[in-house]
């Protein structure tokens, strides 16, 4: 089993940036609240900085606050979906997503209900440069990412290794 940390709440609340596993891929985090914590994932994935980032969501009360629910909810969380919601505030997260929409994540992974515990949305990325392949082992992850983030949770459970699956107006999407 995982070793989470104590006090990873508040390491998470502080800003800091984690590579962490979810049921599909590694992935890059923090809150996504902290616009500098944010902006550095973007750095450290050499991403443009205009491009959507996704999140994990605290819980269903943050989604059904703050997004147009267009399907069952309920159908893909927690699971490995990534479920593409209009924000209701477009102001909401701009620095995450600055269109009117934001795609949204509650993967079935152990950690994912230590992450929720912060009660914040939490950015949740491909541990890897933009456009380079996915890491489902921590020895895929390049050596100067893993430089650059404060925490690294590794799995013990096998990842499935396929991102997870776009849903756009309550309909399964193909990923480009």
């Amino acid at each position: 089993m995982m070793k989470i940390p104590n006090n990873l709440k508040q390491d998470i609340l502080a800003g800091k940036i984690f590579i962490y596993p979810t049921d599909t891929i590694y992935g890059l985090g923090c809150d996504a609240t902290n616009k500098i914590s944010v902006e550095k994932i973007k750095i450290i994935k050499n991403r443009d900085r205009d491009k959507t980032l996704s999140v994990i969501a605290p819980d269903i009360k943050c989604v059904e606050d703050n997004f147009i629910i267009d399907c069952n909810l309920e159908e893909y969380f927690p699971g490995p979906y990534t479920i593409i919601l209009k924000k209701k505030d477009l102001a909401f997260l701009n620095w995450v997503s600055q269109n009117d929409s934001v795609g949204i994540r509650i993967p079935n992974h152990p950690i994912t209900k230590n992450i929720q515990k912060a009660g914040v949305p939490f950015i949740t990325t491909s541990v890897n440069l933009s456009g380079e392949p996915f890491a489902i082992k921590i020895e895929d992850i390049k050596p100067e990412i893993k430089q650059q983030v404060d925490i690294i949770l590794e799995s013990q459970v096998e990842l499935s290794g396929k991102p997870s699956k776009l849903i756009i107006n309550g309909k399964e999407v193909e990923r480009k």
